[in-house]
């Protein structure tokens, strides 16, 4: 399922006064790291991530493996700070969604 222009904006809407939740650091995408982002996604539905990486291809890269991994959606990127959403088994934001 691929979110709609309208939940996207939604999403953007509520991530804008979030601070990030997980920092990946020059070690880049590590097994703790990844634990963490899973942690977080399951308890938060909407994170931000920081990915201290210079390379614009290197954070593209973090993030699509995040979505690979995770199993969810990427909402947003402005610079280092990437935001991801994934409906949890409480809901406590999908439920709050508008239609699609």
């Amino acid at each position: 399922m691929s979110l709609s222009t309208k939940q996207n904006q939604y999403l953007r809407g509520l991530a804008h006064r979030l601070n990030p939740v997980v920092i990946i650091g020059n070690a880049g995408l590590t097994d703790a790291v990844m634990e963490e982002v899973k942690l977080a996604m399951n308890h938060h539905e909407l994170i931000k991530v920081k990915i201290k990486a210079d390379d614009r291809l290197t954070r593209k890269e973090l993030c699509q493996n995040i979505i690979t991994e995770c199993q969810c959606h990427h909402v947003q990127s402005i610079g280092h700070v990437a935001v991801f959403y994934k409906a949890g088994d409480c809901p406590k934001i999908s439920n709050l969604l508008p239609p699609s």
